[in-house]
């Protein structure tokens, strides 16, 4: 009995001995609970909405302040005019513009029914569908107060339009999400293992006593994967189209040059976490349960980030797959060009460059 004591008492000086192993331990389960508890959720928390009021009396300015006085939703801006409708959307400044037509108040005076349109971003469906229920409560509960004598008889008439998707396919936003998802995982697994690889095999010093310099034999191991990667993303596209039938409104070449930049950014961030793993499955842990979770949670793939915390909102910001995914919707379901994306474009090659930069900096200081 006391040699299994012993044994056990050795297997907890080899966990407490190994640094990496005890943080995996310890902090990935509170990691994921705070996660999965902020981030799955369907409920709808500031949404950003513009108001197209052409009729601008009491009545009018009271529903507005109803819709705005929640949690649910936020009055974002004004609107003059219905042109102003599609470009504000084209920005993905606002989920939903609210048209309130002239004659409202004179109906609901006269105890006709008043008329109010919802045009709601439909690239992503269940939000979509999510957001106009909200909505439309918050409209019906506006009516009952204005007849609460005679409930049955609707007050103000709902009409809903949705863009982009207005029969809400679900596939429309899985499958740019599912794409950076892909890629990310593909992209950042393959290359985390290669140079901490080098470094178990006993290989590294052929490639240090070579007349290269750092980034040379860098820009080497990621090569071959940049072409597997390419090929890869010509099979998920054309899957993409013809399997789930999702069309690419905008430019296929704007949309595979944005996915190229993405998957040269994975890669950077790969070869990264391999400069900075002692071991191949500490580089797999990161790659895979680093990344996975965040990216399938914090990314908009599934959930909507605006009714997330603040410092998951925060953390989303640093994820590449959300600037991939907003480009990629942008793209394919709503067929708008580089001047709508140069932003997350820019954002993406500045991430690259910083994890090329810290991987040269890394390979030189641990490995000569």
């Amino acid at each position: 009995m006391k040699q299994f004591f012993a044994f056990v008492e050795k297997e907890f000086y080899h966990i407490f001995r190994d640094k990496a192993t005890m943080l995996i331990i310890l902090l990935m389960p509170v990691v994921q609970v705070l996660i999965f508890g902020f981030a799955i959720t369907t409920d709808i928390q500031n949404t950003e909405i513009a108001v197209l009021d052409q009729c601008n009396t009491p009545e009018s300015r009271t529903l507005v302040a109803k819709m705005d006085a929640g949690s649910y939703f936020q009055v974002s801006g004004y609107l003059d005019s219905p042109e102003q409708i599609d470009e504000v959307f084209k920005k993905g400044k606002i989920k939903m513009a609210v048209v309130i037509p002239p004659g409202f108040s004179r109906d609901l005076t006269e105890g006709e029914t008043a008329q109010v349109q919802l045009v709601t971003d439909a690239t992503n469906p269940n939000e979509a569908s999510i957001i106009t229920g909200y909505l439309q409560n918050i409209i019906g509960a506006f009516a009952m107060e204005l007849k609460p004598e005679n409930p049955p008889l609707p007050m103000v008439n709902v009409e809903t339009r949705m863009l982009y998707n207005p029969q809400l396919k679900s596939a429309y936003t899985f499958v740019p999400g599912v794409i950076g998802l892909v890629l990310m995982l593909i992209c950042t697994l393959m290359t985390s293992v290669s140079i901490v690889r080098e470094r178990e095999h006993g290989t590294m010093e052929a490639l240090l006593v070579a007349p290269s310099k750092p980034i040379y034999i860098i820009f080497a191991k990621t090569v071959p994967y940049f072409c597997i990667s390419i090929f890869n993303l010509l099979v998920i596209i054309l899957l993409s189209i013809f399997a789930f039938d999702v069309p690419i409104r905008g430019s296929f070449l704007m949309f595979f040059l944005a996915s190229i930049t993405y998957i040269f950014t994975s890669l950077c961030l790969g070869i990264f976490i391999s400069t900075v793993s002692k071991t191949q499955q500490i580089a797999m842990i990161i790659s895979l349960m680093g990344l996975m979770l965040p990216t399938v949670l914090l990314s908009g793939l599934m959930f909507p980030i605006e009714s997330m915390p603040a410092l998951l909102q925060g953390l989303s910001y640093l994820l590449p797959a959300r600037w991939f995914i907003d480009m990629g919707r942008v793209i394919m379901i709503k067929g708008l060009g580089f001047s709508y994306i140069w932003m997350q474009w820019t954002i993406l090659m500045g991430m690259a460059a910083v994890f090329l930069a810290l991987s040269v900096r890394g390979f030189k200081v641990r490995l000569t």
